[in-house]
């Protein structure tokens, strides 16, 4: 085997010195593949079969591998979820800087500490967004925050880069503030128990809240002339809405924007049905604008939190003055226009109610009540010290 090792070796200098001079290379990669072959036994014009079985072999092999990823999905699918999130090595490191609350309590009913919040518009959120705040820094907590703005450079889709100094790698606590949801990137930043949380509201009052304030940063709306016009766009909103409008997206299924999907598509489009699903398996509690107190208890309850800790006070709530009443014929037309926001709330206030029912409608009562009265001892304490 020694002297066909250096028999080949030879060949092979013949061979790069017959390219060198400006002979045929093709024609000598032949011969020296021919006479390799004939080391091995093979002679004659047996080596074009054994090319053949080459590619064939090699061929299989792909066609193996291409069956594996596809009888696997789940396996590659977790693989591609791992390796989006942040290590576990870098959770644990961050895990011993959090302020504990209580060093008796066992690790799986401690409270949680890792939340992505996904903060909607016009739906109450900035009041969630500060109970995390507050809760954050008593525990020494560590926020994502934003790179030169209070957003996540909205309304582009999140990307990791948009985190003030981040760099591939890091692991945060909390991520809170607004963006344009992207899961793929957003599960870089957390560590795999993190909890996801998000909140909505009645798309018929969202999209009267929306009109309102927006109104001067949507150029549709300029053209719309009347004392009501609300009214008057929702009389024929085609005569007025464009989707590739600058900031359209405030005037249409506001919520499906800013969970990353397309805010245009009809009710009935199969895609609707299926952005819902995506979102039920993303999201571990959906919170209702409507039922803030309730919402505040399942809060409570899922990241085994305090009374103390979901004590609040209202934020960037408007003037009941400003509000306009919707009539049940505007009402239903804001619904109809904005239907695929109307599914996807009725299919999570249904969920809602759900885990109500399982946390128990008396409990949830008394601890109403009890939320209510430690709400305004706060109020007033707060309101002493300042005055």
């Amino acid at each position: 085997m020694t002297n066909s090792y250096w028999t080949i070796s030879r060949c092979l200098s013949a061979e790069r010195a017959a390219g060198a001079g400006g002979g045929s290379p093709g024609k000598s990669g032949k011969q020296v593949f021919i006479w390799i072959l004939k080391m091995f036994g093979i002679k004659g014009n047996k080596w074009i079969s054994c090319m053949r079985g080459l590619i064939l072999w090699f061929l299989l092999m792909n066609i193996m591998l291409v069956l594996y990823s596809m009888t696997n999905p789940v396996q590659m699918k977790n693989r591609v979820l791992q390796e989006n999130r942040c290590p576990l090595s870098m959770a644990r490191l961050l895990q011993k800087n959090v302020t504990q609350t209580t060093q008796s309590q066992p690790a799986e009913r401690s409270p949680a500490v890792n939340i992505m919040f996904m903060k909607t518009h016009k739906t109450a959120s900035s009041t969630i967004l500060n109970i995390l705040f507050r809760y954050g820094e008593r525990h020494n907590l560590k926020f994502a925050f934003p790179d030169g703005s209070n957003d996540f450079f909205y309304p582009s889709p999140f990307l990791c880069s948009h985190v003030k100094d981040y760099r591939p790698g890091d692991c945060f606590n909390i991520v809170c503030n607004h963006m344009r949801f992207n899961h793929k990137e957003v599960a870089k930043l957390l560590p795999p128990d993190a909890v996801y949380i998000t909140i909505l509201r009645n798309p018929a009052d969202l999209f009267e809240s929306s009109f309102h304030y927006y109104h001067r940063t949507i150029p549709l709306t300029w053209r719309v002339t009347g004392e009501n016009k609300l009214e008057k766009f929702l009389s024929d909103p085609q005569n007025f809405y464009r989707p590739d409008a600058y900031n359209s997206f405030y005037l249409k299924n506001l919520l499906l924007f800013d969970f990353g999907f397309d805010n245009n598509l009809d009710a009935d489009d199969p895609r609707v049905m299926k952005t819902i699903q995506n979102l039920s398996e993303r999201f571990d509690l959906v919170l209702m604008a409507e039922y803030f107190e309730e919402s505040l208890i399942l809060l409570k309850d899922k990241l085994r939190w305090t009374m103390d800790d979901i004590l609040y006070f209202k934020l960037n709530a408007r003037k009941n003055s400003s509000v306009s009443q919707l009539t049940p014929e505007l009402r239903a037309k804001a619904l109809e226009w904005n239907g695929a926001d109307w599914k996807l709330y009725q299919h999570f206030h249904a969920i809602f109610w759900t885990k109500v029912e399982a946390y128990g409608r008396e409990k949830m009562k008394q601890e109403v009540q009890e939320l209510r009265r430690r709400n305004a001892e706060m109020k007033a304490i707060c309101v002493e010290v300042v005055f």
